[in-house]
């Protein structure tokens, strides 16, 4: 069982690769966002109401701006996806909880849109891993490539 879900045999679909791509790129340019402006991260972890985010602001700032500059790289090129994933629902269900929550539900409040549909994406995506297209899947059949048929050939077609 365990290694049906690791190993998905069925190929994803083109599109499910385009939007991992994509989450891929939104992380990493949230990170970029947050390592041009780190003030504003610590401002926003001070005023969310929880004390021991308040005392580590700068450190928690530190820590998701490279969590998302770092996943956000290996969640486009598909390498290491699930573990990734799995960090970043852990980041944006604090940022939903505790940041965007304070700003009000409602359709002009972009930020939390934004953070619902990453941390959608990011579950789907911890879930069915980076793909055909994708490094985990190249390094996978690059080490199978001389002890069992048929890996390297995918590449070739």
């Amino acid at each position: 069982m365990e290694k049906l879900l690791l190993n998905n045999s069925a190929p994803q679909p083109k599109w499910l690769t385009i939007l991992r791509v994509i989450l891929g790129l939104i992380i990493l340019w949230k990170g970029f966002v947050f390592f041009k402006d780190t003030v504003a991260v610590e401002t926003l972890l001070k005023t969310g109401g929880v004390e021991i985010l308040s005392n580590n602001s700068q450190v928690l700032a530190f820590v998701i701006t490279y969590f998302n500059l770092l996943g956000g790289f290996f969640i486009t090129v598909g390498l290491f996806t699930r573990w990734m994933c799995i960090i970043q629902i852990i980041v944006i269900t604090g940022a939903i909880l505790f940041v965007n929550s304070k700003l009000g539900v409602s359709f002009s409040n972009s930020e939390l849109m934004l953070s619902i549909i990453v941390l959608g994406l990011s579950i789907l995506f911890s879930i069915k891993g980076g793909g055909t297209l994708s490094a985990d899947e190249y390094f996978r059949s690059y080490s199978k490539a001389g002890v069992e048929p048929g890996h390297t050939e995918k590449f070739f077609e």
